[in-house]
Formats: structure tokens, sequence, C-alpha cells
């Protein structure tokens, strides 16, 4: 029997969420069952482009607004809170159940960094799942809290080039 991985993508640099769409889409060419979880992303139109990958890549977000997260005011933002950590919960289902070969949590990092959960509910959620279940977290900070847990961090940083005119 296969052994499922975790795996983070991190890192200040952009194109976290598009790597590991990538990597769902390899996912689905090997006939696994994908689900995708959004956080802290608000409804944009990045997000209906990714729903055209259904059925075999499931994409699911619990927020409300069409603003990003860090654009809200703090009422609409304990509002958006309440709601990711419903997200969280559904994770939980979707590995308790066993609905899915690959489990994709894009920016569950950032709920840490904006307090919304902490790292030990993200623990929690890893030992939930059932070995041969693939996750893949992606967020700008990787909380050292879950260094035991990870098999591979993939750092994505951003490098500009000054080019002479």
């Amino acid at each position: 029997m296969r052994k499922g991985k975790i795996q983070v993508l991190c890192g200040q640099g952009s194109g976290k969420s598009a790597c590991a769409v990538g990597l769902a889409v390899n996912a689905a060419g090997r006939n696994q069952n994908i689900v995708i979880i959004q956080f802290l992303k608000g409804k944009s139109e990045e997000n209906e482009i990714r729903d055209r990958l259904e059925p075999e890549i499931k994409v699911f977000s619990f927020e409300k607004s069409e603003k990003p997260f860090a654009q809200l005011g703090k009422e609409e933002q304990e509002e958006e809170a309440a709601n990711m950590r419903n997200g969280l919960c559904f994770a939980k289902k979707v590995l308790s159940t066993r609905d899915c070969d690959v489990l994709i949590l894009d920016e569950i990092l950032g709920l840490v960094d904006y307090g919304i959960i902490d790292a030990a509910e993200i623990v929690k959620l890893l030992e939930a799942r059932d070995e041969d279940v693939d996750v893949i977290m992606t967020g700008i900070v990787f909380p050292q809290e879950l260094s035991a847990y990870v098999d591979k961090i993939t750092r994505i940083d951003s490098v500009e080039i000054k080019k002479e005119s």
C-alpha cells in the first residue's frame, strides 16, 4: 500500500497556489480523487477558473466576501474567520471519511498567521488523515510546530532582476 505524503508550498513568492493546482492536475491524470479547500482568497475570477476543473478536481471555498481577507473590516473578518473554521471542519470530515486521495489546503498556513487557528489545529487535522492520503498545504510562513508532520517543504521566493534600460 502506498503511503501518502504531507507537502508544504510556502514562501514570499507568488505561484504557490498555481503549483498546488498543477500537482492536483497531475494526480487527476493518475485517476486520483482530489479535493481543494481554499482559505483567505475571497471569491475571485481565479476561483471560477478552478471550478472548471470539476468533476475531476473538487474545489471548495467557504468564504462569502468578494474581497481577500486582508482587505476586510474587523467585523467582516470575524464573520469570514468563522466561515474558514467551517472549511477546516469540512477538511477534517473529508479526511476522516476518506473522500479523496489528495487534499489541498490552499493558504491554510495563513490562518495561523492571522490568528484564526493555531498550528495545533493543523496538527490535529494531519493526525486525522488516512496514511495513504496526500496532503498539500500552502501559505507564506511555515509554522515550525508542523515540522515533525511534513515530508517535504518547497519554498517559493521571488527574485527581481534589474535590467539596464
